[in-house]
């Protein structure tokens, strides 16, 4: 007898706040135990999720989470490293409704101890300085150039026109802190919203959901309108995911594509996480989807060598011809999608550095 129970009660029969619940319960206590970092991330990447677009919740909705808000000062003193996901938990379990007032108290400690001093990257000192200005205090009130670095970093174009998911990632958060999460305008010059159509097109061409939801998220955090046919295709494979529940829901599945695909349904006014939910342990999957053409692409102009060409309408026909059908389907979506698909291919090609000749 199997005990993976799917579940397939129409969203309609299961209201919004208990399919929050739901979500909350099985993150907080059925997946993971609280001492296992990945229980960290999950649970403070459903909760900024659930913050950031306004969700209103109850206690009874939030208490699977109140012993660990009880002991978060002692858990906060003992794993010191992990203090950006400690502190994004309790600010938004404040004020997502559980009723407390701690967290202030915890970042005072935070910056005390100059936590965020020891970050070595821009994006981490970010973050952690968007968290705690979220109760009033800047942890590194010295470095006032950090912003004006991190925009120098998005405002590349060149950077985000070749395979680079870390690089491409680290924009698209940037953009989140920038924008506080869509409540305030992060000031993205020209340069940086061209970075996020590029990455925005090679996410596509990977066929990559997860990418490609934050950059549509990150556009609209930044007051632009991503291509409909990038957020179609999003909604078409959130309606691909299954959830499984019981003992047979097992780790490692493809809950943070779940997370993010429907963040962007939520963020685009379309409704998200509809699918029915259990309080009890789940695990989400989906089929893969069909592999995009980006390697192919990448191949065949590694291969040209000196032959490749910066120009798309000379190397189009050269490239499509090695591609399979479904590949050059995709091509011809993401052409639609973005009017800068000749400058997108100018920095894809990489043209201008070789190696000795014979």
């Amino acid at each position: 007898m199997s005990n993976v129970i799917k579940l397939t009660v129409p969203f309609r029969r299961q209201g919004a706040a208990a399919r929050r619940a739901a979500l909350i319960a099985s993150f907080a206590q059925h997946r993971r135990l609280q001492d296992d970092v990945f229980w960290l991330k999950e649970n403070a990447e459903l909760l900024n999720i659930l913050e950031c677009t306004g969700a209103s919740l109850d206690d009874d909705t939030l208490s699977p989470l109140q012993e660990f808000y009880d002991r978060l000062e002692s858990r906060l003193g003992f794993f010191p490293q992990y203090y950006r996901f400690l502190l994004s938990i309790c600010l938004d379990l404040e004020d997502l409704g559980l009723r407390g007032n701690k967290s202030e108290a915890l970042v005072r400690w935070v910056a005390r101890e100059g936590l965020a001093e020891a970050e070595l990257s821009d994006l981490q000192r970010l973050e952690a300085r968007r968290l705690m200005l979220r109760r009033g205090i800047d942890p590194l009130p010295g470095d006032g150039g950090l912003v004006d670095r991190v925009h120098r970093f998005i405002e590349r174009p060149e950077t985000f026109a070749m395979p680079n998911k870390k690089a491409a990632y680290e924009l698209t958060h940037i953009v989140f802190y920038l924008s506080e999460y869509g409540r305030r305008d992060p000031q993205l010059s020209p340069a940086a919203m061209i970075s996020l159509e590029y990455a925005g097109i090679l996410a596509y061409l990977e066929q990559n959901s997860d990418l490609l939801a934050e950059v549509c998220i990150a556009l609209r955090h930044a007051g632009a309108e991503p291509p409909a046919i990038w957020e179609d295709w999003i909604a078409r494979q959130v309606g691909l995911f299954e959830i499984s529940a019981g003992v047979r829901a097992v780790n490692p599945d493809d809950y943070h594509d779940y997370f993010v695909c429907n963040w962007m349904l939520e963020t685009s006014g379309r409704g998200g996480f509809r699918k029915a939910a259990v309080a009890d342990r789940m695990a989400f999957s989906r089929p893969a989807p069909a592999t995009g053409p980006l390697r192919a692409m990448s191949e065949c102009l590694f291969r040209l060598n000196d032959a490749r060409s910066d120009d798309w309408d000379t190397m189009r026909p050269l490239v499509a011809d090695m591609l399979s059908e479904t590949g050059q389907d995709v091509l011809e979506q993401v052409e639609r999608s973005s009017d800068r698909f000749a400058e997108f291919f100018a920095g894809f090609a990489r043209v201008g550095l070789h190696g000795p000749r014979p």
